[in-house]
């Protein structure tokens, strides 16, 4: 969905960029700025600052850089979109599809209503669990050690034996029939009517990542069956591509994402600290929700149950998240069945000690298959040891590989010689040729001019970030060398078109804050480089005021550099084609350059 500029930018003035990252970080106010510790990178000093009347942060350790869309893009892994449409609901911005006509405009009408929906069947059930009525369910969740608090953290509900008692509560909501069956929450027959799919079970709203309720879990109270029940897929709820608690795991500022089997599982880590946790609902663990997590860590610690079942599942896991580029590891539960009965008995403090030594994905595999085996007997361990050469074939980079298999002969007793050429043989005899060739191809290091060119890349972006941030924060000095200055200069992207904004604006001396330029981008490495433009001058000084503002001017010599820096590597393409003449008139505006006095 595009949106315009102007309606953007009308969001982006509505928020309060110190209140939004304040829901994520807590800050603290010291001068002109709000400081505290990054939520992009591990520290322990405060560097991350928030700049109210710029509406910008920056870290100062890790160099992040943008405006309020650019936060939530990269705190919630938002697209650009995304993040408009969140910021607009939240400040009460109205958006042209939600009003408009169309096929769109319905579509989005349509999934706002089902939210709705969702959002008051939540309501009524968190309030049936607190009614004299929900004591049976109030019950199951004391027992069950939960506080009051984890409670309405969670938004625990009760459904009734009426199942018809939360119907008959979203038609005075004024919710249509249709649209509370569309949401999962009834079914419908010709003899009965409309009856709501859930009774007698304790609630667990589902929620998006937004903390949208798009869907619920049940279970039932007693013997009845299926002892757990699941909305169905709807419009608004996909099982296979969300995870119960992600809502809260995503902000837990962990290196992981602990995997449980239930709600239960989730609910009982969260409420002891270990706010990392997250379960899949009620299916088993999809690709698709592998993804979801790549997008917030590269690491998974397995939390499932220690029982076959448990052991199964999570040698499934181990394969979807290999698959995805996802690094694995398998937490011992024993002698406990599932986290929940684990901490009650053990606690917290021990179960932490189990995270920290949770065991890796690929050596519990083995593990497992060696279990499989009786390795006292010859020929069942001769069978063991093939088994494991073809495991080892997975791996595609050479240094992985041998550090495992180096790791796994140790571990049982293995001659590495012979489990290496066991592997070459089934890589030589059960893959590609091209397959073959990367198994066993050596990683290369950079050859040494391909160096010296990244190294002229890093300090040209280094210097056009420089060079850009001054001259937007000093008119005058564009004005001074706008002879001097062409955008195509600027010619790695984004700078190239953030260079052609800043110098149209200084040209018509009508210029944008710098969080208004940000937005002009839509992709969030895009908008985090830019806003890097506005913070290149303190960084490039190498000495910040925590307390206060930065300095009120560059170094002059510093800015002088990074201009002739940019110009000069323009200038050594620009002279490969062009006319003498012209080569020598550019050549003249880098001698001019380099004596001109800088008025900053």
């Amino acid at each position: 969905m595009y949106y315009s500029d102007e309606l953007v930018e009308e969001i982006r003035q509505r928020c309060s960029i110190v209140d939004l990252v304040s829901g994520y970080v807590s800050l603290k106010k010291k001068g002109s700025n709000y400081f505290g510790l990054c939520p992009f990178h591990n520290e322990k000093s405060a560097s991350f600052s928030v700049n109210e009347e710029k509406q910008m942060y920056h870290c100062f350790g890790c160099g992040v850089s943008g405006n309020a869309y650019t936060f939530l893009m990269q705190m919630e892994n938002f697209s650009f979109p995304e993040a408009i449409r969140f910021l607009a609901e939240k400040e009460g911005v109205p958006l042209p599809e939600e009003s408009g006509g169309g096929e769109i405009g319905q579509k989005q009408r349509r999934l706002k209503a089902l939210l709705a929906v969702n959002k008051d069947a939540a309501t009524y059930f968190y309030y049936a669990l607190r009614d004299p009525s929900g004591a049976r369910g109030m019950e199951y969740f004391q027992k069950r050690e939960l506080t009051s608090e984890t409670m309405q953290h969670w938004g625990l509900g009760y459904a009734a034996k009426n199942s018809n008692a939360v119907i008959a509560y979203l038609r005075s909501k004024g919710h249509s029939d249709e649209m509370i069956q569309a949401a999962g929450l009834a079914d419908f027959s010709e003899k009965y009517g409309l009856s709501g799919k859930f009774w007698n079970r304790v609630m667990f709203p589902i929620m998006d990542v937004r903390g949208k309720v798009i869907g619920f879990g049940g279970r039932v109270m007693g013997d009845g069956e299926p002892k757990y029940l699941n909305s169905p897929e709807t419009e608004v709820f996909n099982k296979s591509q969300n995870l119960y608690g992600l809502n809260y795991a995503r902000t837990s500022r962990k290196d992981h994402l602990i995997l449980c089997e239930g709600y239960m599982d989730v609910i009982a880590m969260h409420q002891a600290g270990f706010t990392q946790a997250v379960a899949s609902l009620g299916t088993a663990f999809t690709q698709k929700q592998a993804q979801v997590i790549k997008k917030y860590t590269q690491n998974v610690i397995l939390s499932y149950d220690s029982d076959a079942a448990g052991v199964k599942a999570a040698l499934r896991a181990l394969g979807i998240l290999r698959e995805t580029g996802l690094s694995g590891r398998v937490l011992d539960l024993k002698p406990y069945k599932d986290p929940d009965e684990f901490m009650k008995n053990l606690g917290k403090e021990e179960f932490q000690k189990r995270l920290d030594q949770a065991e890796n994905g690929f050596l519990f595999e083995i593990a497992i298959l060696a279990g499989s085996y009786n390795l006292s007997d010859p020929d069942q361990k001769t069978r063991f040891h093939n088994a494991v050469a073809q495991k080892l074939c997975g791996f595609t980079q050479e240094m992985e590989r041998e550090n495992y298999l180096e790791k796994v002969a140790e571990q049982y007793g293995i001659k590495t010689g012979i489990l290496r050429d066991a592997v070459r043989g089934y890589a030589k005899a059960g893959l590609t040729e091209d397959s073959d060739r990367r198994v066993y191809e050596k990683p290369r290091t950079l050859p040494a001019a391909a160096r010296k060119e990244q190294r002229r890349e890093e300090k040209l972006i280094r210097s056009m970030k420089l060079v850009l941030g001054v001259l937007y924060e000093h008119p005058a000095l564009y004005q001074q060398l706008r002879g001097y200055l062409k955008k195509e200069e600027f010619g790695i992207p984004p700078f190239d078109r953030a260079a052609g904004i800043i110098f149209e604006e200084l040209e018509k001396d009508e210029q944008r804050p710098p969080a208004a330029l940000i937005s002009f981008f839509t992709d969030e490495e895009e908008q985090r480089v830019v806003g890097e433009i506005f913070h290149a001058k303190e960084d490039a000084r190498g000495s910040i005021s925590r307390a206060g503002d930065a300095p009120e001017s560059a170094d002059r010599e510093a800015f002088r550099e990074a201009l002739l820096y940019v110009k000069n590597s323009a200038f050594d393409a620009f002279s490969k084609t062009a006319p003498i003449t012209e080569v020598m008139a550019y050549k003249n505006d880098l001698e001019q350059l380099g004596r001109i006095r800088l008025d900053m």
